[in-house]
Protein backbone atom coordinates (compact mmCIF):
# COMPACT_ATOMS: atom_id res chain seq x y z
CA UNK A 1 0.00 0.00 0.00
CA UNK A 2 1.42 3.38 -0.93
CA UNK A 3 0.29 6.40 0.39
CA UNK A 4 0.62 9.15 -2.47
CA UNK A 5 0.11 12.64 -2.52
CA UNK A 6 -3.39 13.77 -2.37
CA UNK A 7 -3.48 15.93 -5.91
CA UNK A 8 -3.11 12.44 -8.13
CA UNK A 9 -6.15 10.49 -6.84
CA UNK A 10 -8.05 13.28 -6.22
CA UNK A 11 -7.43 15.37 -9.36
CA UNK A 12 -9.14 12.16 -12.07
CA UNK A 13 -12.40 12.43 -9.53
CA UNK A 14 -12.86 16.24 -9.54
CA UNK A 15 -12.31 16.53 -13.16
CA UNK A 16 -15.76 15.43 -14.43
CA UNK A 17 -17.43 17.42 -11.73
CA UNK A 18 -15.31 20.62 -12.98
CA UNK A 19 -16.35 20.05 -16.41
CA UNK A 20 -19.95 19.54 -15.66
CA UNK A 21 -19.52 23.07 -13.40
CA UNK A 22 -18.24 24.72 -16.60
CA UNK A 23 -20.89 23.13 -19.03
CA UNK A 24 -23.24 25.12 -16.47
CA UNK A 25 -22.15 28.09 -17.10
CA UNK A 26 -21.76 27.72 -20.63
CA UNK A 27 -25.33 27.04 -21.36
CA UNK A 28 -26.31 29.44 -23.59
CA UNK A 29 -23.51 29.05 -25.75
CA UNK A 30 -24.10 25.36 -27.25
CA UNK A 31 -20.33 24.92 -28.80
CA UNK A 32 -18.86 25.98 -25.73
CA UNK A 33 -20.92 23.64 -23.98
CA UNK A 34 -20.49 20.52 -25.44
CA UNK A 35 -16.78 21.23 -26.06
CA UNK A 36 -16.01 21.29 -22.29
CA UNK A 37 -17.88 18.29 -21.82
CA UNK A 38 -15.46 16.79 -24.46
CA UNK A 39 -12.08 17.99 -23.06
CA UNK A 40 -13.72 16.74 -19.60
CA UNK A 41 -13.95 13.51 -20.71
CA UNK A 42 -10.19 13.40 -22.45
CA UNK A 43 -8.86 14.88 -19.60
CA UNK A 44 -10.44 12.07 -17.05
CA UNK A 45 -9.02 9.31 -19.47
CA UNK A 46 -5.19 10.99 -19.57
CA UNK A 47 -5.24 11.19 -15.82
CA UNK A 48 -6.32 7.65 -15.39
CA UNK A 49 -3.52 6.17 -17.91
CA UNK A 50 -1.03 8.32 -16.30
CA UNK A 51 -1.98 6.52 -12.60
CA UNK A 52 -1.97 3.41 -14.74
CA UNK A 53 1.71 2.30 -15.15
CA UNK A 54 1.88 2.36 -11.62
CA UNK A 55 -1.00 0.07 -10.70
CA UNK A 56 0.61 -2.41 -13.15
CA UNK A 57 3.74 -2.00 -11.08
CA UNK A 58 1.62 -3.37 -8.22
CA UNK A 59 1.14 -0.54 -6.45
CA UNK A 60 -2.02 0.15 -4.99
CA UNK A 61 -2.59 3.91 -4.34
CA UNK A 62 -4.26 5.66 -0.98
CA UNK A 63 -4.83 8.84 0.64
CA UNK A 64 -6.81 9.50 3.29
CA UNK A 65 -8.78 13.06 3.25
CA UNK A 66 -10.80 12.91 6.41
CA UNK A 67 -10.87 10.98 9.65
CA UNK A 68 -14.68 11.37 10.56
CA UNK A 69 -14.28 8.40 13.45
CA UNK A 70 -12.22 5.94 14.12
CA UNK A 71 -11.87 3.66 10.77
CA UNK A 72 -14.13 5.77 9.13
CA UNK A 73 -13.08 8.08 6.94
CA UNK A 74 -12.91 9.49 3.09
CA UNK A 75 -10.11 7.57 1.47
CA UNK A 76 -9.61 7.30 -2.18
CA UNK A 77 -7.40 4.71 -3.04
CA UNK A 78 -6.56 2.73 -6.56
CA UNK A 79 -5.88 -0.59 -7.34
CA UNK A 80 -6.33 -2.90 -10.19
CA UNK A 81 -10.02 -3.81 -10.30
CA UNK A 82 -10.19 0.17 -9.67
CA UNK A 83 -8.18 0.58 -12.56
CA UNK A 84 -10.91 -1.86 -14.77
CA UNK A 85 -13.36 0.61 -13.53
CA UNK A 86 -12.29 3.79 -13.92
CA UNK A 87 -10.95 3.51 -17.17
CA UNK A 88 -13.61 1.65 -19.16
CA UNK A 89 -15.61 4.90 -17.79
CA UNK A 90 -13.58 7.72 -18.93
CA UNK A 91 -12.45 5.98 -22.34
CA UNK A 92 -16.24 6.05 -22.94
CA UNK A 93 -17.11 8.82 -21.88
CA UNK A 94 -15.28 10.26 -24.69
CA UNK A 95 -16.88 8.79 -26.98
CA UNK A 96 -19.92 9.30 -25.76
CA UNK A 97 -19.65 13.11 -25.43
CA UNK A 98 -19.62 13.34 -29.40
CA UNK A 99 -22.29 10.92 -29.47
CA UNK A 100 -24.30 12.82 -27.19
CA UNK A 101 -23.81 16.20 -29.33
CA UNK A 102 -25.80 13.83 -33.05
CA UNK A 103 -28.22 12.60 -31.18
CA UNK A 104 -29.50 15.59 -28.41
CA UNK A 105 -28.81 18.42 -31.66
CA UNK A 106 -30.55 15.49 -34.32
CA UNK A 107 -33.84 15.06 -32.08
CA UNK A 108 -33.64 19.32 -30.92
CA UNK A 109 -33.75 17.98 -27.46
CA UNK A 110 -34.71 20.41 -24.42
CA UNK A 111 -32.66 20.83 -21.05
CA UNK A 112 -29.35 20.14 -23.23
CA UNK A 113 -27.84 22.19 -20.82
CA UNK A 114 -28.91 20.24 -17.68
CA UNK A 115 -28.23 17.29 -19.85
CA UNK A 116 -24.71 17.40 -20.14
CA UNK A 117 -24.01 18.44 -16.81
CA UNK A 118 -25.84 15.55 -15.18
CA UNK A 119 -23.92 13.39 -17.47
CA UNK A 120 -20.81 14.88 -16.87
CA UNK A 121 -21.22 14.86 -12.75
CA UNK A 122 -22.59 10.75 -12.85
CA UNK A 123 -19.18 10.42 -14.34
CA UNK A 124 -17.51 12.03 -11.70
CA UNK A 125 -19.58 9.92 -9.28
CA UNK A 126 -18.56 6.49 -10.89
CA UNK A 127 -14.75 7.52 -10.86
CA UNK A 128 -15.07 8.17 -6.85
CA UNK A 129 -16.56 4.99 -6.58
CA UNK A 130 -13.70 3.12 -8.81
CA UNK A 131 -11.24 5.08 -6.52
CA UNK A 132 -13.14 4.39 -3.13
CA UNK A 133 -10.79 3.03 -0.38
CA UNK A 134 -13.76 1.94 1.78
CA UNK A 135 -17.14 1.21 2.53
CA UNK A 136 -18.28 4.87 3.66
CA UNK A 137 -16.02 6.42 0.22
CA UNK A 138 -17.83 3.97 -1.97
CA UNK A 139 -21.50 4.64 -0.27
CA UNK A 140 -21.09 8.36 -0.75
CA UNK A 141 -20.66 8.01 -4.35
CA UNK A 142 -22.79 5.65 -5.20
CA UNK A 143 -25.56 7.85 -4.07
CA UNK A 144 -24.07 10.73 -6.04
CA UNK A 145 -24.83 8.62 -8.77
CA UNK A 146 -28.02 8.02 -8.25
CA UNK A 147 -29.06 11.57 -7.24
CA UNK A 148 -27.23 13.44 -10.46
CA UNK A 149 -28.70 10.39 -13.12
CA UNK A 150 -32.81 10.76 -11.69
CA UNK A 151 -32.96 13.95 -13.90
CA UNK A 152 -31.45 12.14 -16.76
CA UNK A 153 -33.95 9.39 -16.28
CA UNK A 154 -36.95 12.09 -16.23
CA UNK A 155 -35.32 13.56 -19.22
CA UNK A 156 -38.32 14.29 -20.97
CA UNK A 157 -40.43 15.35 -18.33
CA UNK A 158 -43.75 13.76 -19.45
CA UNK A 159 -46.03 11.13 -17.47
CA UNK A 160 -44.06 8.34 -18.69
CA UNK A 161 -40.41 9.94 -17.80
CA UNK A 162 -41.80 10.67 -14.54
CA UNK A 163 -42.52 6.97 -13.79
CA UNK A 164 -39.86 5.69 -14.34
CA UNK A 165 -37.57 8.71 -12.98
CA UNK A 166 -39.97 7.91 -9.76
CA UNK A 167 -39.66 3.93 -9.86
CA UNK A 168 -35.81 4.60 -10.33
CA UNK A 169 -35.51 6.81 -7.21
CA UNK A 170 -37.75 4.85 -5.13
CA UNK A 171 -35.59 1.38 -6.31
CA UNK A 172 -32.31 2.96 -5.66
CA UNK A 173 -33.16 5.06 -3.01
CA UNK A 174 -34.73 2.23 -0.97
CA UNK A 175 -32.61 -0.23 -1.06
CA UNK A 176 -29.54 1.83 -0.20
CA UNK A 177 -31.03 2.97 2.64
CA UNK A 178 -32.61 0.23 4.20
CA UNK A 179 -29.82 -2.45 3.19
CA UNK A 180 -26.70 -0.51 2.46
CA UNK A 181 -26.42 1.03 5.46
CA UNK A 182 -27.69 -1.50 7.99
CA UNK A 183 -24.78 -3.80 6.26
CA UNK A 184 -22.25 -0.98 6.48
CA UNK A 185 -22.99 -0.70 10.75
CA UNK A 186 -22.99 -4.22 10.74
CA UNK A 187 -19.37 -4.93 9.33
CA UNK A 188 -18.20 -1.46 11.36
CA UNK A 189 -19.34 -2.82 14.46
CA UNK A 190 -17.73 -6.43 14.06
CA UNK A 191 -14.63 -5.15 12.15
CA UNK A 192 -14.23 -2.17 13.83
CA UNK A 193 -13.66 -0.39 10.38
CA UNK A 194 -14.90 0.28 7.01
CA UNK A 195 -11.63 0.33 5.05
CA UNK A 196 -10.90 -2.29 2.75
CA UNK A 197 -8.95 -5.15 3.70
CA UNK A 198 -5.52 -5.05 1.77
CA UNK A 199 -5.65 -8.33 0.06
CA UNK A 200 -8.70 -10.44 -1.24
CA UNK A 201 -8.30 -13.65 0.75
CA UNK A 202 -8.92 -12.81 4.32
CA UNK A 203 -11.66 -9.94 4.18
CA UNK A 204 -12.18 -7.85 7.20
CA UNK A 205 -14.13 -9.82 9.45
CA UNK A 206 -12.34 -11.41 12.50
CA UNK A 207 -12.07 -15.38 12.72
CA UNK A 208 -14.45 -15.91 15.41
CA UNK A 209 -17.37 -13.52 13.94
CA UNK A 210 -20.71 -16.04 13.77
CA UNK A 211 -21.91 -17.70 10.81
CA UNK A 212 -25.34 -15.79 11.05
CA UNK A 213 -23.97 -12.05 10.83
CA UNK A 214 -21.90 -13.07 7.82
CA UNK A 215 -24.47 -14.27 5.92
CA UNK A 216 -27.16 -11.24 7.19
CA UNK A 217 -24.74 -8.39 6.65
CA UNK A 218 -23.74 -10.25 3.35
CA UNK A 219 -27.05 -10.14 1.97
CA UNK A 220 -27.85 -6.65 3.04
CA UNK A 221 -24.92 -5.62 0.88
CA UNK A 222 -26.21 -8.02 -2.26
CA UNK A 223 -29.65 -6.50 -2.50
CA UNK A 224 -28.51 -3.19 -1.55
CA UNK A 225 -26.29 -2.81 -4.67
CA UNK A 226 -29.61 -2.37 -6.69
CA UNK A 227 -27.78 -1.20 -9.27
CA UNK A 228 -26.55 -4.27 -10.09
CA UNK A 229 -29.72 -5.90 -11.42
CA UNK A 230 -30.14 -8.64 -9.42
CA UNK A 231 -33.60 -10.04 -9.68
CA UNK A 232 -36.22 -8.78 -7.80
CA UNK A 233 -34.70 -5.74 -7.55
CA UNK A 234 -34.20 -5.14 -11.15
CA UNK A 235 -37.35 -3.30 -12.40
CA UNK A 236 -36.09 0.35 -12.14
CA UNK A 237 -33.53 -0.79 -15.13
CA UNK A 238 -35.94 -1.34 -17.99
CA UNK A 239 -38.48 1.58 -16.77
CA UNK A 240 -35.30 3.75 -17.14
CA UNK A 241 -35.71 3.14 -20.42
CA UNK A 242 -37.74 6.36 -21.19
CA UNK A 243 -35.11 8.62 -21.30
CA UNK A 244 -32.94 9.24 -24.38
CA UNK A 245 -30.96 6.72 -25.74
CA UNK A 246 -27.24 8.40 -24.42
CA UNK A 247 -28.63 8.25 -20.55
CA UNK A 248 -29.69 4.45 -21.64
CA UNK A 249 -26.26 3.62 -23.51
CA UNK A 250 -24.71 5.62 -19.89
CA UNK A 251 -26.87 3.72 -17.20
CA UNK A 252 -26.73 0.27 -18.59
CA UNK A 253 -23.50 0.30 -20.74
CA UNK A 254 -20.55 2.07 -18.40
CA UNK A 255 -22.31 4.41 -15.42
CA UNK A 256 -25.14 3.37 -13.16
CA UNK A 257 -24.93 -0.38 -13.50
CA UNK A 258 -21.49 -0.94 -13.74
CA UNK A 259 -21.01 0.80 -10.37
CA UNK A 260 -23.74 -1.63 -9.14
CA UNK A 261 -21.45 -4.79 -10.43
CA UNK A 262 -18.78 -3.36 -9.12
CA UNK A 263 -19.30 -2.13 -5.75
CA UNK A 264 -20.89 -5.62 -5.17
CA UNK A 265 -17.78 -7.44 -6.34
CA UNK A 266 -15.67 -4.96 -4.43
CA UNK A 267 -17.45 -5.97 -1.25
CA UNK A 268 -16.95 -9.42 -2.54
CA UNK A 269 -13.47 -9.49 -2.65
CA UNK A 270 -12.67 -6.76 -0.31
CA UNK A 271 -14.58 -6.99 2.77
CA UNK A 272 -15.63 -10.93 3.06
CA UNK A 273 -12.65 -12.25 1.25
CA UNK A 274 -12.34 -15.54 -0.30
CA UNK A 275 -11.46 -17.45 2.24
CA UNK A 276 -14.87 -16.39 3.85
CA UNK A 277 -17.26 -16.18 1.02
CA UNK A 278 -15.71 -20.39 0.34
CA UNK A 279 -16.11 -21.39 3.93
CA UNK A 280 -19.60 -20.15 4.30
CA UNK A 281 -20.80 -21.32 0.93
CA UNK A 282 -21.91 -17.50 0.21
CA UNK A 283 -19.66 -17.61 -2.96
CA UNK A 284 -22.00 -20.93 -4.32
CA UNK A 285 -25.13 -19.11 -3.28
CA UNK A 286 -24.37 -15.89 -5.17
CA UNK A 287 -23.71 -17.98 -8.28
CA UNK A 288 -27.05 -20.28 -7.93
CA UNK A 289 -28.52 -16.59 -7.24
CA UNK A 290 -27.68 -14.83 -10.32
CA UNK A 291 -28.31 -17.76 -12.52
CA UNK A 292 -31.84 -17.09 -12.52
CA UNK A 293 -31.50 -13.65 -12.80
CA UNK A 294 -29.26 -14.53 -15.99
CA UNK A 295 -31.82 -16.70 -17.72
CA UNK A 296 -35.16 -15.60 -16.69
CA UNK A 297 -33.77 -11.90 -17.97
CA UNK A 298 -32.85 -13.52 -20.89
CA UNK A 299 -36.27 -15.33 -21.83
CA UNK A 300 -38.18 -12.15 -20.79
CA UNK A 301 -35.78 -10.50 -23.83
CA UNK A 302 -37.06 -13.02 -26.01
CA UNK A 303 -40.68 -11.19 -25.82
CA UNK A 304 -40.21 -7.88 -26.19
CA UNK A 305 -40.43 -6.23 -29.69
CA UNK A 306 -39.33 -2.67 -28.26
CA UNK A 307 -35.20 -2.70 -29.45
CA UNK A 308 -34.33 -0.50 -26.06
CA UNK A 309 -36.62 -2.57 -24.10
CA UNK A 310 -35.16 -5.80 -25.11
CA UNK A 311 -31.47 -4.50 -24.96
CA UNK A 312 -32.29 -3.34 -21.52
CA UNK A 313 -33.14 -7.19 -20.38
CA UNK A 314 -30.02 -8.44 -21.91
CA UNK A 315 -28.55 -5.78 -19.18
CA UNK A 316 -30.65 -7.58 -16.51
CA UNK A 317 -28.79 -10.49 -17.57
CA UNK A 318 -25.55 -9.71 -18.52
CA UNK A 319 -24.26 -7.99 -15.71
CA UNK A 320 -25.18 -11.20 -13.38
CA UNK A 321 -22.36 -12.89 -15.70
CA UNK A 322 -20.20 -10.27 -13.66
CA UNK A 323 -21.49 -11.09 -10.29
CA UNK A 324 -21.39 -14.58 -11.13
CA UNK A 325 -17.55 -14.96 -12.31
CA UNK A 326 -16.56 -13.33 -8.77
CA UNK A 327 -18.83 -15.81 -7.26
CA UNK A 328 -17.03 -18.71 -8.41
CA UNK A 329 -14.15 -17.86 -6.58
CA UNK A 330 -11.78 -19.43 -9.16
CA UNK A 331 -9.01 -18.00 -10.91
CA UNK A 332 -10.57 -18.69 -14.35
CA UNK A 333 -14.14 -17.25 -12.83
CA UNK A 334 -12.75 -13.95 -11.73
CA UNK A 335 -10.88 -12.88 -14.35
CA UNK A 336 -13.41 -13.58 -16.44
CA UNK A 337 -15.95 -11.42 -14.04
CA UNK A 338 -13.80 -8.73 -13.99
CA UNK A 339 -12.88 -8.79 -17.27
CA UNK A 340 -16.95 -8.71 -18.39
CA UNK A 341 -17.41 -5.23 -17.01
CA UNK A 342 -14.94 -3.58 -20.08
CA UNK A 343 -16.40 -6.32 -22.82
CA UNK A 344 -20.11 -5.87 -21.59
CA UNK A 345 -19.65 -2.39 -21.34
CA UNK A 346 -18.00 -1.76 -24.69
CA UNK A 347 -20.13 -4.06 -26.70
CA UNK A 348 -23.22 -2.99 -24.77
CA UNK A 349 -22.50 1.12 -25.09
CA UNK A 350 -22.24 -0.06 -29.31
CA UNK A 351 -25.94 -1.61 -28.99
CA UNK A 352 -27.61 1.27 -27.85
CA UNK A 353 -25.81 3.40 -29.59
CA UNK A 354 -27.07 1.96 -32.34
CA UNK A 355 -30.56 1.76 -31.60
CA UNK A 356 -30.32 5.68 -30.78
CA UNK A 357 -29.30 6.43 -34.46
CA UNK A 358 -31.83 4.04 -35.77
CA UNK A 359 -34.26 6.15 -33.57
CA UNK A 360 -32.78 9.77 -35.00
CA UNK A 361 -32.25 8.78 -38.87
CA UNK A 362 -35.88 6.60 -39.09
CA UNK A 363 -37.99 7.02 -36.16
CA UNK A 364 -38.01 3.61 -35.38
CA UNK A 365 -38.31 1.74 -32.24
CA UNK A 366 -39.88 -1.40 -32.66
CA UNK A 367 -37.54 -4.62 -34.27
CA UNK A 368 -40.43 -5.42 -36.12
CA UNK A 369 -40.46 -2.30 -38.55
CA UNK A 370 -36.71 -2.46 -39.08
CA UNK A 371 -36.45 -4.85 -42.20
CA UNK A 372 -34.57 -3.87 -44.67
CA UNK A 373 -32.33 -1.11 -42.35
CA UNK A 374 -28.95 -2.80 -43.12
CA UNK A 375 -28.72 -1.88 -46.54
CA UNK A 376 -29.39 1.94 -45.74
CA UNK A 377 -27.42 1.94 -42.44
CA UNK A 378 -24.91 -0.54 -43.41
CA UNK A 379 -22.38 0.91 -40.67
CA UNK A 380 -24.75 1.12 -37.65
CA UNK A 381 -26.34 -2.47 -38.60
CA UNK A 382 -22.61 -3.80 -39.07
CA UNK A 383 -21.81 -2.43 -35.39
CA UNK A 384 -24.77 -4.09 -34.22
CA UNK A 385 -24.28 -7.52 -35.59
CA UNK A 386 -20.71 -7.50 -34.50
CA UNK A 387 -21.67 -6.21 -30.94
CA UNK A 388 -24.66 -9.00 -30.91
CA UNK A 389 -21.96 -11.50 -31.37
CA UNK A 390 -19.59 -10.66 -28.69
CA UNK A 391 -23.00 -10.45 -26.18
CA UNK A 392 -23.67 -14.21 -27.79
CA UNK A 393 -20.30 -15.06 -27.22
CA UNK A 394 -18.85 -15.76 -30.62
CA UNK A 395 -15.19 -15.61 -30.57
CA UNK A 396 -12.93 -13.73 -32.03
CA UNK A 397 -15.07 -10.69 -30.48
CA UNK A 398 -14.12 -10.07 -26.56
CA UNK A 399 -17.71 -11.35 -25.20
CA UNK A 400 -16.15 -15.21 -25.81
CA UNK A 401 -13.18 -13.93 -23.71
CA UNK A 402 -15.42 -13.57 -21.16
CA UNK A 403 -17.51 -16.35 -21.39
CA UNK A 404 -14.91 -18.81 -21.98
CA UNK A 405 -13.18 -18.13 -18.81
CA UNK A 406 -16.89 -17.98 -16.88
CA UNK A 407 -17.26 -21.30 -18.17
CA UNK A 408 -13.59 -22.84 -17.34
CA UNK A 409 -13.98 -21.60 -14.05
CA UNK A 410 -17.16 -23.75 -13.50
CA UNK A 411 -15.54 -26.29 -14.69
CA UNK A 412 -12.54 -25.81 -12.06
CA UNK A 413 -15.31 -26.30 -9.10
CA UNK A 414 -16.73 -29.07 -11.06
CA UNK A 415 -19.55 -27.28 -11.45
CA UNK A 416 -22.46 -28.97 -14.34
CA UNK A 417 -25.17 -26.78 -13.53
CA UNK A 418 -23.56 -23.64 -14.02
CA UNK A 419 -21.38 -24.31 -16.95
CA UNK A 420 -25.44 -25.44 -18.33
CA UNK A 421 -26.58 -22.01 -17.17
CA UNK A 422 -23.92 -20.08 -19.41
CA UNK A 423 -24.74 -22.73 -22.53
CA UNK A 424 -27.93 -21.82 -21.90
CA UNK A 425 -28.02 -18.73 -21.98
CA UNK A 426 -26.09 -18.10 -24.55
CA UNK A 427 -28.41 -19.87 -27.01
CA UNK A 428 -31.03 -17.50 -25.12
CA UNK A 429 -28.61 -14.49 -26.07
CA UNK A 430 -28.75 -15.69 -29.68
CA UNK A 431 -32.51 -16.13 -29.69
CA UNK A 432 -32.87 -12.39 -29.23
CA UNK A 433 -30.30 -10.54 -31.02
CA UNK A 434 -29.76 -12.82 -33.88
CA UNK A 435 -33.58 -12.23 -35.43
CA UNK A 436 -32.57 -7.91 -35.08
CA UNK A 437 -29.87 -8.22 -37.73
CA UNK A 438 -31.52 -11.18 -39.42
CA UNK A 439 -34.65 -8.53 -39.72
CA UNK A 440 -32.79 -5.43 -40.95
CA UNK A 441 -30.86 -7.29 -43.46
CA UNK A 442 -33.15 -9.99 -45.20
CA UNK A 443 -36.02 -8.39 -43.59
CA UNK A 444 -38.80 -6.93 -45.66
CA UNK A 445 -39.28 -3.36 -45.66
CA UNK A 446 -42.58 -1.63 -44.05
CA UNK A 447 -44.60 -0.67 -46.90
CA UNK A 448 -43.84 3.65 -47.07
CA UNK A 449 -40.24 2.49 -46.75
CA UNK A 450 -40.40 0.27 -50.07
CA UNK A 451 -38.12 1.87 -53.17
CA UNK A 452 -36.30 3.96 -49.99
CA UNK A 453 -32.32 3.46 -50.72
CA UNK A 454 -30.51 6.22 -49.73
CA UNK A 455 -28.06 6.05 -46.96
CA UNK A 456 -29.72 7.51 -43.92
CA UNK A 457 -25.80 7.74 -42.55
CA UNK A 458 -24.44 10.62 -44.76
CA UNK A 459 -26.05 13.55 -42.53
CA UNK A 460 -23.43 15.31 -40.29
CA UNK A 461 -25.08 14.83 -36.94
CA UNK A 462 -25.87 10.95 -38.02
CA UNK A 463 -21.86 11.42 -38.69
CA UNK A 464 -21.76 12.56 -34.85
CA UNK A 465 -23.25 9.55 -33.61
CA UNK A 466 -21.80 6.64 -36.62
CA UNK A 467 -18.51 7.35 -35.73
CA UNK A 468 -18.20 6.66 -32.09
CA UNK A 469 -20.39 3.40 -32.06
CA UNK A 470 -17.84 2.14 -35.01
CA UNK A 471 -15.32 2.99 -33.03
CA UNK A 472 -17.06 0.76 -29.54
CA UNK A 473 -17.34 -2.08 -32.04
CA UNK A 474 -13.87 -2.16 -33.54
CA UNK A 475 -12.91 -2.26 -30.02
CA UNK A 476 -15.22 -4.87 -28.70
CA UNK A 477 -13.28 -6.91 -31.61
CA UNK A 478 -9.72 -5.71 -30.69
CA UNK A 479 -9.97 -6.67 -27.12
CA UNK A 480 -11.17 -10.14 -28.14
CA UNK A 481 -8.59 -10.72 -30.47
CA UNK A 482 -5.97 -8.98 -27.37
CA UNK A 483 -7.40 -9.37 -24.20
CA UNK A 484 -3.69 -9.60 -22.41
CA UNK A 485 -3.66 -5.79 -21.01
CA UNK A 486 -6.91 -6.45 -18.97
CA UNK A 487 -5.28 -10.02 -17.83
CA UNK A 488 -2.64 -8.14 -16.38
CA UNK A 489 -4.22 -5.62 -14.42
CA UNK A 490 -6.35 -8.31 -13.06
CA UNK A 491 -3.18 -10.16 -11.91
CA UNK A 492 -2.11 -7.00 -9.82
CA UNK A 493 -4.99 -6.92 -7.40
CA UNK A 494 -3.69 -8.88 -4.93
CA UNK A 495 0.07 -9.93 -4.33
CA UNK A 496 -0.56 -13.96 -4.81
CA UNK A 497 -3.76 -13.40 -5.91
CA UNK A 498 -4.05 -16.30 -8.29
CA UNK A 499 -2.06 -17.95 -6.17
CA UNK A 500 -4.07 -17.86 -3.27
CA UNK A 501 -7.40 -18.69 -5.63
CA UNK A 502 -5.96 -21.53 -6.53
CA UNK A 503 -5.16 -23.00 -3.30
CA UNK A 504 -8.60 -22.13 -1.56
CA UNK A 505 -10.34 -23.68 -5.06
CA UNK A 506 -8.02 -26.95 -4.68
CA UNK A 507 -9.75 -27.20 -0.61
CA UNK A 508 -13.37 -26.97 -2.41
Amino acid sequence: MIETTPGMLILTAIIPMVAAFLVMISGKRPNVREAWSVVGAVLTFASVVNLAPRVLSGEVLRYTYAQLLPGISVTLKLDGLGLIFAGTSSFLWILAAFYCIGYMRGLNEHAQTRFYVCYAAAVGGAMGAAFAGNLFTLYLFYEIVSIVTYPLVMHHQDEEGYEGGKKYIIYLFFTSKAFLLSGMVLVYLTAGTLDFADGVLTGLFPSETGKILVIVSYLLFLFGFAKSGIMPFHNWLPSAMVAPTPVSALLHAVVVVKVGVFSTARVMLSVYGVNLLNASGLGLFTAYFVSFTIICASVIALTKTNLKARLAYSTVSQLSYILLGVALLTPSGVTGGLVHITNHAFSKITLFFCAGVIFVVSGKKDIREMGGLGYRMPWTMGAFALASLSMIGVPPVCGFVSKWYLAVGTLEIHNWILLTVLLVSSLLNAGYFLPVVIKAFYGKPLPEDEGKTGSLEKTPMARFMVVPLAITALCSLLFGLYPNYFFKIISVLDTGFFTGLTQATAGL
